[in-house]
């Protein structure tokens, strides 16, 4: 598996999940052009999109780091034009780029609603309409999207905002596997099975004590590489989970990806357990079925 010369088009990768993923392509060598909205550091939030850049760089990539607002369409449309102007078109796109408030309807108003919808849902729109031309006819072309598997139970309705924010960046994944398919355009969701240590687990979903309950991003980075890697015309149309992927991929040790060995694992949203079914790993008793606290 490699991604070596490939370009790939990363929204919201100045930092967490997405600059993981984008740094595991860059150690193969692989271009990667980066939209997201921090020019400047943030007091609570660290990296830019200069700094990912550098780190990508320092992996052995290429990187085009590129300031934009991704719910903007031509902000969109000139940055894909940016970045196959310089790596001569796009392999893979990824949609990353998300706002999270889990609040009841009655605690989110209606101007957090549209940042999360427009950034997960228009966002996700933008940036993959933007790449489809580029990538036509490219080898082994992927978008992928950084959402959950659809789940209808009741108790998975809520939180009614997020929950329809990021849902309906899996529905417009789901959908681009059926458009693309004459294309040999892959189009897949791919979601953690617990909570991933990122800042937005640290200061927005319980801080340290979730991070030390959390698998490290190198769990969706791997996962990520892997499904780009698969063949865009048979795999494609998957509402994926990280830990699935890695074990068909031949990992048989999930706990590498722990953040503290032994920990009580935060199970993510839309998730039903930290591990897949059948799996025994090194320490199988320390999983519980403790869910994603709102």
């Amino acid at each position: 598996m490699s991604l070596s010369g490939k370009t790939l088009f990363i929204s919201g990768a100045s930092r967490g999940v997405g600059l993981a993923i984008a740094k595991r392509a860059a150690a193969d060598g692989a271009n990667v052009a980066l939209i997201a909205k921090t020019a400047e550091p943030h007091p609570k939030l660290p990296g830019t999109v200069y700094t990912a850049a550098k780190e990508i760089e320092d992996a052995g990539g290429h990187a085009l780091p590129i300031v934009g607002d991704i719910r903007d369409g031509d902000a969109v449309a000139g940055a894909v034009a940016t970045a196959v102007a310089q790596f001569g078109g796009i392999d893979v796109c990824v949609n990353n780029a998300s706002a999270i408030n889990t609040g009841a309807v009655e605690d989110v108003p209606l101007k957090r609603f549209d940042l999360m919808n427009g950034i997960q849902v228009r966002g996700t729109y933008a940036v993959s309409q933007a790449c489809i031309p580029h990538m036509k006819g490219r080898e082994n072309p992927h978008i992928l999207t950084l959402s959950p598997p659809i789940r209808l139970e009741p108790k998975w309705l809520t939180p009614t905002a997020y929950m329809m924010a990021k849902f309906g960046m899996s529905l417009c994944a789901l959908a681009l596997a059926e458009e693309l398919r004459p294309y040999g355009i892959a189009s897949n969701t791919l979601w953690p099975r617990t909570s991933v240590a990122t800042a937005a687990i640290l200061n927005l979903r319980g801080g340290e004590e979730s991070m030390k309950r959390s698998r490290r991003p190198e769990v969706y980075s791997d996962a990520a590489y892997a499904v780009l890697n698969r063949p865009s015309r048979d795999y494609t149309g998957r509402s994926l989970l990280c830990e699935d992927v890695l074990l068909e991929s031949g990992v048989t040790d999930l706990s590498v990806y722990d953040c503290v060995p032994g920990a009580d694992l935060r199970i993510d949203l839309w998730v039903d357990a930290a591990d897949p079914p059948g799996y025994v790993g090194p320490t199988p008793d320390r999983r519980t079925t403790t869910e994603a606290k709102l």
